[in-house]
């Protein structure tokens, strides 16, 4: 298992937890701090995390965060880059699981910045969630959060810390008022209340809910939903037919559910999915149109290496010379039976497919022309898992690791959909 591992009280309190319960049940335990270097201070802080991960008995990584930060939007952005960077170490090391130490605090906190208006410290970050997926994408694709300690009081956390000579880090930004999380944790200094004015109960706060229904459809191309999608629902199979993980907006996510629940026929586009609401069903899949806004890189295939193609599909092959590109521009080249494969798929979406093209390297009947990716290499869509993963953790049913290893309908295409010539 992995841990994230900042050196603030909550996960110095996390970790000496965790590493009790990893060494009673013979687990490894990994703590990953990321280096954000937006203070003097965070190389002497990462050193404190090494040595309290070492005592604690738990392997230790570092990660950096070396891009060119951003003017506006900082705390978004280091939370974006904090997640791939820790999803990237647990992956290497093979943790299916990272424990976060939030606590009751931060839900309350979160609870408060979503009701503040947008510009204001407001947010569209979702319900903190005890079982979650990891939001990075595709970094923390088969990667679930796990956060054991919601029903804990930061204070609380801190005084057996006290009891015990841990020392941890007093982050100043966790007061500088310029930041929403800041603004919060001011605001809420007494400690979380509910609107009642009473603590909030966190088997009640920990995001439960219904889902109204979403189909994977043949090829992971996309998926049929129903019109009783909520908007939380309806965020998430945006994000996970599109490939992206920034946040839908609040305002345009609420006016596209009111569509669909409205019964109205009609065609849109939103945060990279394209939504095809019809009389009978309701298609939300990949906007290919948006390829010629935000390109998306061809993908060179190395025999027996996986590969992630538009944060959608993970292809691998195990013949040289195949380079992975969207099907846009290609599909009047496909063979008549691929052609007749692309059939039951949205007209609309057949582009945003991934095609396989040879180099001139290989049989020269073959360089050049397109083939559907399925029928050259091993195609896994992400998207149905992403999005039942999400679902599962949500409404409670994926609790336990094991689960993780599930077959989720719609990742590979039915065996007989490539069987002929």
């Amino acid at each position: 298992m992995a841990l994230a591992l900042s050196g603030g009280g909550d996960s110095m309190a996390l970790l000496r937890i965790a590493s009790d319960w990893a060494r009673l049940r013979g687990r490894r335990l990994v703590a990953i701090t990321v280096d954000h270097g937006l203070n003097p201070d965070s190389p002497a802080w990462s050193r404190l995390c090494q040595d309290a991960a070492r005592e604690a008995g738990a392997d230790w990584i570092e990660r950096r965060w070396e891009e060119t930060k951003p003017a506006t939007g900082l705390t978004a952005a280091a939370r974006a880059a904090r997640h791939g960077l820790i999803a990237e170490a647990a992956r290497e090391v093979g943790a299916r699981v990272v424990l976060f130490a939030h606590t009751a605090d931060d839900i309350a906190e979160s609870d408060w910045m979503r009701g503040q208006p947008m510009g204001e410290g407001g947010s569209t970050l979702g319900r903190l969630r005890e079982w979650s997926p990891s939001p990075a994408w595709p970094e923390g694709r088969g990667l679930m959060l796990l956060r054991p300690m919601l029903d804990a009081r930061r204070d609380d956390l801190r005084a057996w810390l006290r009891e015990n000579g841990q020392v941890w880090i007093e982050d100043p930004a966790n007061a500088d008022e310029r930041f929403g999380r800041s603004r919060a944790r001011a605001r809420l200094a007494d400690g979380p209340r509910s609107e009642d004015g009473e603590r909030p109960d966190p088997s009640s706060v920990s995001g439960r809910c219904s889902f109204a229904g979403a189909e994977p459809l043949s090829l992971g191309e996309g998926f049929a939903v129903a019109r009783s999608v909520r908007a939380t629902e309806l965020a998430a199979v945006l994000l996970c037919a599109s490939g992206r993980s920034e946040p839908v907006r609040r305002d345009r996510l609420e006016r596209l559910a009111q569509r669909l629940s409205s019964g109205e026929v009609f065609t849109a586009a939103l945060s990279g999915a394209r939504i095809e609401a019809g009389r009978d069903r309701i298609i939300i899949g990949r906007e290919a149109g948006e390829f010629r806004r935000r390109p998306v890189a061809e993908v060179a295939l190395e025999p027996g290496v996986a590969a992630v193609w538009d944060n959608r599909f993970e292809i691998m092959t195990a013949e040289p010379g195949w380079t992975v590109g969207a099907a846009a521009g290609r599909l009047n080249r496909l063979s008549p039976a691929d052609r007749a494969i692309l059939k039951p798929v949205p007209e609309a979406m057949r582009a945003a497919l991934p095609v396989l093209i040879r180099d001139g390297g290989g049989d020269p009947l073959l360089a050049g022309r397109p083939v559907l990716a399925w029928r050259k290499a091993e195609v896994r869509a992400l998207a149905p898992r992403r999005l039942a993963l999400f679902l599962d953790a949500s409404t409670g049913e994926t609790t336990q690791e094991a689960d993780l290893e599930r077959t989720i309908h719609g990742e590979m295409p039915p065996p007989d959909l490539f069987s002929h010539d």
